[in-house]
């Protein structure tokens, strides 16, 4: 039993029905409120299987930026980026990072239809060193004006969307790639769950007479 309309409930199942399970990003120590909320909000438009995150200090996200997005997304804390790399490896994810070195290569050689992990590193340092040492690849986009480098967002989203029309050029938005089990739960907590907390919570905060 849901608790949305059949016209909602179908757009949630055509979100998880598409979901690209194979291409995640990982927020590798980025901080400002603003870049978070852009990346979330492209990470969502694009559906990518999960955004991971850690961070020295806690980040607030921008509702007017994430316009929602944020409760669409399936999102990990890492607590041990070592033990993430290796597990990532393990499943069989290629790593790429953005990064200028004498290996650095056009961000559209890459081919993202492969399972892929974005790194993206925050806005001062970038990539941490944990990262770079896993990378696969290490991807630039290319600069012709006087700034040498993108907005970490905006890297974001031109590296995703470059994934997005791989993957849909290969029909991969047109077979579910998440476990059916994995969408009958989401579903009942879109449909269900989150609307009757939701309405505990606003039972709790209404004013008394």
């Amino acid at each position: 039993m849901y608790l949305v309309s059949e016209e909602r409930l179908e757009k949630m199942k055509n979100i998880l029905n598409t979901r690209q399970n194979t291409l995640r990003v990982f927020m590798d120590y980025v901080f400002s409120s603003h870049n978070l909320s852009a990346i979330v909000r492209t990470c969502d438009a694009v559906n990518v299987g999960k955004l991971y995150y850690r961070h020295q200090r806690k980040v607030r996200l921008n509702n007017d930026i994430t316009m929602g997005a944020h409760k669409w997304i399936f999102h990990e804390y890492v607590e041990d980026i070592e033990e993430f790399y290796k597990n990532i490896k393990k499943e069989g994810y290629q790593v790429v990072v953005t990064l200028l070195d004498e290996e650095t290569v056009d961000f559209r050689e890459v081919d993202y239809t492969k399972p892929t992990l974005i790194v993206l590193g925050n806005e001062v340092d970038g990539a941490s060193d944990i990262s770079i040492k896993y990378a696969d690849k290490k991807v630039i986009i290319p600069m012709y004006g006087m700034s040498q480098s993108l907005n970490v967002s905006v890297a974001n989203a031109v590296i995703l969307y470059e994934a997005q029309r791989q993957r849909a050029a290969k029909g991969m938005y047109d077979t579910p790639s998440l476990p059916e089990d994995v969408i009958e739960k989401t579903l009942k907590k879109w449909a269900y769950d989150d609307i009757i907390e939701k309405e505990l919570r606003r039972v709790r905060h209404k004013p008394k007479n």
